[in-house]
């Protein structure tokens, strides 16, 4: 089939890189505009980058309509496929091209629906997650399935890993799911709206803990909101970054004499290392010499 592929975070760039690999043929790629980072640098655009290595067309729309899809259109595009975009696709799209329009979406539909899925099966203590293909329509992530394959959750997976291992299996499953719909070989299965769960935007309120949420769930925040908006707390009578800890259990981790073991609302919790306000990472035990958190607070 030629297809148009649309995406724009990194979770795109094995799936597109499959696609332009195989019998399948991409007509343009479609990603965010370029934008301005940090200090005035250009915003990175991975897909972009990848699909100039590939030497495929690359259009940049504000909002996608159809005239932005005209020159795919006379050269014969079927399908758009649409994978880690960040903008909605609009019925006109939709129904533009002759097959539609396919989602790849990193959880097992209709689990987890919305912009971060990954992160969102590592904070509700998940333990397989999956990549689904799905028929799109007008609502968010919430098509009929074409194909699904499931990932179990490792006890170490941070939203990184788990996004790397999750677009692998995106690539491999990608590429075969075309196949069988240019056969004919898939009945679309329509979502149990029952079951269906929401991920929303992270925000920086979302990293904010404190010793007395369970210790559990602060572990689960620190893998999960890497590397945005990561995790604060207060320690020592400042508000630090945690970058490295873990909830303690009767087999471990073991203490170091860098570490530091917070009780929680639930259990205990040992911090290795921190980032204070405007400093540099450093172990836990390392801030807290010289400060004293005061008389019956935790540290």
């Amino acid at each position: 089939m030629l297809v148009v592929y649309a995406g724009s975070g990194e979770f795109a760039l094995g799936p597109l890189r499959a696609l332009a690999n195989s019998r399948h043929g991409v007509l343009a790629v479609l990603t965010a505009p370029d934008g301005v980072g940090d200090r005035g640098r250009s915003a990175p655009r991975p897909v972009r980058d990848l699909a100039g290595e590939l030497g495929l067309p690359v259009l940049q729309p504000l909002r996608l309509t159809t005239d932005d899809l005209a020159g795919a259109f006379r050269a014969g595009a079927e399908l758009l496929v649409v994978c880690a975009y960040g903008q909605l696709v609009r019925r006109p799209v939709l129904e533009a091209l002759r097959r539609g329009a396919v989602g790849v979406h990193p959880s097992l539909l209709p689990r987890h629906r919305g912009a971060s899925p990954v992160a969102a099966a590592i904070l509700a203590g998940d333990r397989v997650t999956g990549v689904t293909i799905y028929q799109m329509d007008e609502r968010l992530d919430s098509g009929p399935i074409l194909a699904a394959e499931s990932l179990p959750i490792s006890r170490e997976a941070t939203t990184p890993t788990l996004q790397a291992s999750l677009e692998a299996v995106a690539a491999r499953l990608l590429p075969a799911t075309l196949d069988l719909m240019e056969e004919g070989r898939i009945t679309p299965q329509p979502q149990s709206e029952d079951r269906a769960t929401y991920a929303p935007r992270l925000s920086r309120a979302d990293g904010r803990v404190t010793w007395d949420q369970p210790a559990e769930e602060i572990e689960r925040r620190l893998r999960a909101l890497q590397p945005w908006p990561g995790v604060t707390a207060e320690l020592g009578g400042a508000e630090v970054k945690l970058l490295a800890g873990s909830a303690r259990s009767d087999q471990g981790p073991a203490t170091t004499s860098e570490s530091v073991v917070v009780a929680t609302g639930s259990g205990m919790f040992q911090i290795d290392v921190v980032q204070p306000p405007g400093g540099r990472p450093m172990t836990a035990a390392a801030f807290m010499r010289g400060r004293r958190a005061p008389a019956g607070q935790r540290p």
